[in-house]
This record gives structure tokens, C-alpha cells and sequence, in this order.
């Protein structure tokens, strides 16, 4: 089974574990990454790209030092490397131009704000998961226990 990876980025140790949390049902299937900066996670997807894994889902947080949320997901959005990788922002202080600049700059695919509901958060990612799966090609079938069944079911028809 390929690597698949969800990064996941807050500068607050506590938040990053909630939503690691949250995300645990998809543990056995999924490599899920904690990073507390931007500057973090622009080195552990150069890392992962280098290794030829997959980076399915980046879930960051809006205000953390030095760069935003927002200019990283623009980063990714940008980078032809990443332009399939499913975005969430996740956020209780973006502004209104911020949200507009998520979703006309860094494309996002899902936005959410602190605090959110862990249910949600899981239902959302797994729904991305598996339109990221399909668009790649990718073995659905061993990660069918933690897709969403109707997305799944509508990309494949």
C-alpha cells in the first residue's frame, strides 16, 4: 500500500494535538504529520515529494509567526508539485479578506473554524481523502473501511 500523507500545521502544541485526535480513525491507513510552522511543513513536503510519497491533505491553521496559513496553502496551491493536494483551512481569527484570499489564492478545498466539531473535521477529511485517492489513480479498496462511501461511489460510476 502507497504512503499517504495528512500534514497538519498550528504553531499551538495543544490545538495540533486536537486535531491529531480527531483524525485518529484514519491512523492505520494514513501517515499523519504534525508540523507548528509553515516553514515546517514546506520542508516535510519538499522531504516527502523527494521520497515520492503522497501528500493527500493539509489541514493548517490561519495566524501563526512569520507566515500565515493563508500564504502557505497560496504556496501549495501554486507549486505544481502539490496542485492536487486537498486543503483545509482551520482557523477562529482569519478576516473576511482573508477567507476571500483562502479561497481565490490557495483554492482551498474546506474551511473551518476553532472551534470546530471533531466529527465534522474527520467527515470532511475523509471525503477529500477520497477525492484525492480516485484523481490519483490510487488503491481505494484497501482504504475503503475510512473513505467516504458517496463520494467514493459518485467519482467512480
Amino acid at each position: 500500500m502507497e504512503t499517504i500523507n495528512i500534514i497538519c500545521v498550528d504553531d499551538q502544541r495543544e490545538v495540533l494535538s486536537a486535531v491529531v485526535r480527531d483524525l485518529a480513525p484514519l491512523a492505520d491507513y494514513f501517515n499523519i504529520e504534525e508540523c507548528e510552522s509553515a516553514a515546517e511543513c514546506e520542508e516535510l513536503m519538499d522531504e516527502l515529494d523527494a521520497d515520492g510519497e503522497h501528500i493527500a491533505l493539509v489541514i493548517s491553521d490561519h495566524v501563526m509567526p512569520l507566515k500565515t496559513g493563508v500564504q502557505l496553502l497560496t504556496e501549495i496551491a501554486d507549486d505544481s508539485r502539490f496542485k492536487e493536494v486537498k486543503k483545509i483551512l482551520l482557523t477562529g481569527l482569519a478576516t473576511h479578506a482573508d477567507t476571500i484570499k483562502a479561497v481565490n489564492q490557495a483554492h482551498i478545498d474546506h474551511y473551518l473554524e476553532k472551534a470546530w466539531d471533531g466529527q465534522e473535521l474527520l467527515q470532511i477529511s475523509k471525503q477529500l481523502l477520497t477525492e484525492y485517492i480516485v484523481s490519483q489513480g490510487l488503491d481505494y479498496e484497501s482504504r475503503l473501511a475510512v473513505l467516504d462511501a458517496p463520494t467514493l461511489y459518485k467519482l467512480i460510476q
